[in-house]
């Protein structure tokens, strides 16, 4: 009796990379960048905690450009993560699931993420 090799899955080379593909990816990335986001939103809560300097000296560092660009990134993140929980509960519906309305609903999805990341900002950081 002879032993058949099993069968290997293939390489991600081998797929043809998708929308829908990199939008599960980028879904799952910012999920964890949520966690290392909400760690200085506490720290900015102790900070505030602790009292005045201590939330003076916090407030310098995220008003800096690089804490701004890591709060913008982390509001991104946020919205981006919650749109892209949407296009799962819109599916589980069996909705917009055909080959075009998936990838137009992935393609929104990272519209929609940005227009409002830059809509917050505007109205809340930028204007006010």
């Amino acid at each position: 009796m002879s032993v058949r090799a099993r069968p290997t899955s293939p390489h991600l080379q081998i797929y043809r990379w998708t929308i829908t593909m990199a939008m599960s990816i980028i879904h799952r990335a910012t999920g964890i960048a949520n966690y290392a986001g909400m760690a200085l939103f506490v720290i900015w809560l102790v900070a505030a905690a602790m009292g005045q300097e201590t939330l003076n000296a916090v407030n310098f560092v995220y008003g800096s450009w690089f804490g701004q660009l890591v709060l913008f990134g982390f509001t991104w993140s946020l919205v981006h993560h919650m749109l892209g929980g949407l296009r799962h509960w819109v599916w589980d519906f069996t909705v917009m699931m055909e080959p075009g309305q998936r990838e137009a609903l992935a393609w929104a999805t990272i519209i929609a993420s940005v227009i409002i990341t830059l809509l917050i900002w505007t109205i809340f950081v930028w204007v006010a």
